[in-house]
């Protein structure tokens, strides 16, 4: 199995935790969801499960969802397959600057959605944007766009539930 930080080095600054604000809009452009967010991106030495990601959502109203995103590593992508979601993630080699991660997943259960996100992130490694774009059969019917501040590169203190703004 391939060292993933050497063989992905931009996905290796993702590394960490992020805090950030998740907005989605319909296909007309208005604004249907808000809620924050915690991810846990983090590089592990399994060499069958080599990077593994851990989403915390919370709702202004006390809802609160937790995803977990466990993946492996073929062919300089790395591929999710879990029960919400198939696809992968990959680099763009054609970036000079080096920003830009690519991802594809189909959502299991309902048949012909897909997404496709683009993440940028900041030179200094302290921001990133993404931007998912929704397909239904073809058709373009949502967009999510996510702010991200990066808090710390010691995620190994999470421990159990952590959500936006708690403590590291």
């Amino acid at each position: 199995m391939p060292n993933m930080q050497l063989h992905m080095p931009l996905l290796a600054r993702h590394e960490g935790v992020w805090d950030g604000v998740y907005r989605y809009y319909d296909a007309n452009g208005d604004k249907i969801d808000e809620h924050k967010s915690r991810l846990i991106c983090r590089f592990t030495s399994d060499e069958n499960l080599p990077y593994h990601q851990t989403n915390h959502y919370s709702w202004a109203d006390g809802k609160v969802e937790v995803r977990d995103f466990p993946t492996r590593y073929e062919f300089g992508r790395v591929i999710f397959d879990n029960e919400l979601i198939y696809g992968w993630a990959a680099e763009v080699p054609l970036d000079d600057h080096h920003r830009t991660v690519m991802l594809y997943w189909k959502r299991k259960g309902e048949e012909g959605l897909e997404l496709y996100e683009m993440i940028q992130l900041s030179d200094c490694g302290q921001m990133r944007n993404r931007i998912w774009h929704w397909y239904k059969n073809g058709v373009l019917v949502q967009r999510t766009l996510i702010d991200e501040k990066f808090v710390s590169r010691d995620w190994q203190k999470i421990k159990g539930e952590s959500f936006n703004g708690d403590p590291i």
